[in-house]
């Protein structure tokens, strides 16, 4: 569970993005696109949930934005520390197959998480569209990646900096009036993943999102990462993290994820960070 490589990709407006290599043999071996791992820094730390992004060798990638104490944490660990605590894959793996045409849509560090996606979507034979956005041009990374695994690719900021200004969910809009899709999926904030899933519930297209509910062990047994998706109870964590966005109550899932922002900044704020 050693850092063999640590590598900075934004830090700009109080956000720092950076890239793990771990080396985890039985999990590189095992893991695929969708899964997660989840990770404590420390005995006294909390557990973090991470998507693995690349599987090379006998490594796992991961990237992450530092927002929280266990974040920050981890973004102070250096190249050749020790993780207390590694576990996975866990969650279901995304379901890869030829769709026909497909359109990936990512905000922010959900960037990371579609990469693994695009790369199996298109390996398959599918016509793979890619939307990314982000704030300002500066908190964007992974597009030389991702423009290998699009057949079309698209790049959106709030400022205008990069891209086209506006939002992920404006240029998807006009992909669909225009050409025919089959199959959606969307990573990123809560915000995002809900308004996709309102552009494309009129054309009956599937939709599928990765949610990023509050998790605390990553087994189902702690209850924390609970979603209701079609009147039923759901645990993102053995359930998903992935359903169908139509069918998910996106009021309840962004009121529980606001839960604990309060105590959260407080702790930061202790440990002077």
């Amino acid at each position: 569970m050693q850092i063999t490589k640590k590598e900075s990709l934004s830090d700009v407006q109080g956000i720092r993005t950076t890239r793990f290599h771990i080396r985890a043999p039985h999990i590189a071996r095992k893991a695929q696109p969708g899964q997660f791992v989840v990770i404590m820094v420390k005995e006294e730390g909390e557990r973090v949930p991470l998507t693995v992004v690349d599987t090379p060798g006998d490594e796992i990638v991961l990237i992450f934005q530092e927002v929280g104490l266990s974040t920050k944490l981890l973004g102070q660990c250096q190249e050749g520390d020790e993780l207390y605590a590694l576990l996975g894959p866990l969650g279901h793996a995304t379901p890869i197959k030829d769709y026909g045409r497909t359109i990936l849509v990512a905000g922010g560090v959900g960037i990371a998480e579609i990469y693994p996606v695009a790369r199996e979507l298109k390996a398959m034979g599918n016509h793979v569209a890619i939307i990314i956005g982000a704030r300002t041009k500066d908190i964007l990374f992974l597009e030389d990646e991702l423009k290998h695994a699009a057949d079309e690719f698209y790049v959106t900021t709030d400022d205008g900096s990069y891209g086209r200004k506006g939002f992920t969910t404006d240029v998807l809009g006009e992909l669909l009036q225009k050409n025919g899709y089959d199959f959606i999926y969307a990573v990123g904030p809560i915000p995002m993943m809900k308004k996709v899933c309102g552009v494309t519930k009129e054309s009956g297209i599937k939709t599928m999102v990765s949610l990023n509910a509050l998790m605390m062990d990553g087994t189902g047994m702690c209850g924390g990462c609970r979603v209701t998706v079609d009147g039923k109870v759901k645990f993102a964590c053995v359930d998903g993290p992935e359903f169908d966005g139509q069918l998910v109550d996106w009021d309840e899932l962004q009121k529980r994820t606001k839960m604990y922002v309060d105590k959260e900044q407080h702790i930061c704020r202790l440990h002077n960070l």
